[in-house]
């Protein structure tokens, strides 16, 4: 990469970038927008449609138009295509298609270029090294923006000599794909360390130790969303704990920011718990996205939170960190999604299978032993995990970085 560091400041000199000339696109190309296919014209044959999440997500499947396509606007590989409507910051944006030749969805631009000096891979970089300026020019209600198509008509990028750009372009790639490789070995990395973490609790609950345990429900051994106390009384303007689920750290299973809020204001209409409850998220995604955490730290030994936790609370015979591992097991958290209830969306884990499920039960020595050696295991791990996705975080970063101080000239 060092090198092509040096070739990029060679070509992309600041005095240099200060000479090229500035132009619209509507100097550059003409943007034919796609047609609005409704559900009911969807098939599972035919020409794929392209649609905002198949440019974002290569996974995503294809709906299909079956039908004439006299009046569509086709799409072949290595068309270009601008995404103009939808979720700044993730839906906007150039791209060059790679796949098979499809039909357009509304919402995105066909770029068809009206003048031979300027290559796709430079059109795609400079106008998406600009997106700030039409995302601040979308309007429209919350998550859904759009640009008119005068506005991005009216986009400038900077276009130095053709062969200029075929330069810069190549040493673009070179970062790009060294970002891409960078990226894939930080999520191959974050994926083994959820798993050893996955591997650290099967080892421990399907052990041959564990067949010796009993094993009873976990209704026999804890409460499942006792009652408040009668009578609960605090003065109203009392600082008391508050946990919504954005609190709760799903890699590491604690409270991460805990909220104050007058006991007046979260009385009602919350969930109660006490210190040594353990709160598991009922709701999906949040279920098995880990949130499920140990109530401590709790002005006064009691706290409130979000409805969307069911409480747990253990009797005599069992340590709340016990429970605490064993129901944050993907396992059980995948075995917890099959029995939701409600719509899509709304899908939440009924009590009763809290109530019903079993788990093994050593001795409270033991699974204290247990448990610290696990939580030291797993609080490794979740460090890592920390560490990996601050690294995700920054390589993601780059790609805008790097485009921003080419076209600055200041690589």
């Amino acid at each position: 990469m060092k090198s092509s560091l040096t070739d990029l400041k060679e070509v992309c000199k600041g005095k240099e970038a200060n000479k090229w000339p500035n132009v619209s696109l509507r100097d550059l190309c003409m943007l034919v927008n796609g047609k609005a296919f409704k559900p009911s014209d969807w098939s599972t044959s035919g020409k794929p449609i392209i649609r905002i999440q198949n440019l974002n997500d290569v996974t995503r499947p294809f709906n299909y138009w079956d039908g004439s396509l006299e009046k569509q606007v086709i799409v072949n590989p290595g068309t270009v295509l601008l995404a103009w409507s939808g979720t700044p910051g993730t839906s906007f944006g150039a791209h060059i298609w790679d796949r098979e030749d499809g039909v357009l969805n509304q919402h995105i631009f066909r770029v068809d270029f009206t003048r031979p000096d300027i290559s796709p891979q430079w059109f795609t970089y400079s106008v998406n090294q600009r997106l700030d300026v039409l995302i601040h020019q979308a309007h429209g209600g919350v998550g859904l923006r759009h640009v008119r198509k005068s506005q991005v008509e009216a986009l400038e990028i900077p276009l130095p000599p053709l062969s200029e750009q075929k330069r810069i372009v190549a040493i673009l790639n070179d970062h790009m794909a060294d970002i891409v490789r960078a990226r894939v070995a930080a999520e191959a990395q974050l994926e083994a360390a959820e798993a050893l973490s996955a591997a650290y609790l099967r080892e421990t609950f399907k052990s041959k130790e564990s067949k010796e345990w009993r094993w009873p429900q976990l209704k026999e051994i804890a409460g499942i969303n006792p009652r408040r106390p009668r009578g609960l009384k605090r003065p109203e303007e009392a600082p008391t704990t508050f946990v919504p689920m954005p609190s709760v750290d799903g890699t590491s299973g604690n409270i991460s920011d805990p909220l104050e809020r007058p006991f007046g204001e979260i009385k009602k209409g919350y969930t109660y718990f006490e210190k040594n409850d353990v709160l598991f998220a009922k709701i999906t995604p949040c279920m098995q996205n880990g949130k499920h955490v140990i109530a401590r730290n709790l002005i006064d030994g009691i706290g409130f939170g979000t409805t969307e936790f069911h409480v747990i609370r253990p009797g005599d015979e069992v340590i709340p960190e016990w429970i605490h591992l064993y129901i944050r097991q993907p396992a059980i958290l995948n075995e917890a999604a099959t029995h939701f209830t409600g719509s899509v969306g709304q899908q939440r884990v009924p009590s009763y299978f809290l109530e019903d499920l079993a788990m093994p039960l050593p001795s409270l020595s033991e699974q204290k032993r247990i448990a610290d050696t696990l939580k030291e295991r797993l609080a490794n791990i979740s460090r890592a995990c920390v560490a990996i996705k601050e690294n995700l975080e920054t390589i993601n970063q780059l790609p805008s970085a790097i485009l921003r101080k080419a076209f600055n000239g200041e690589l």
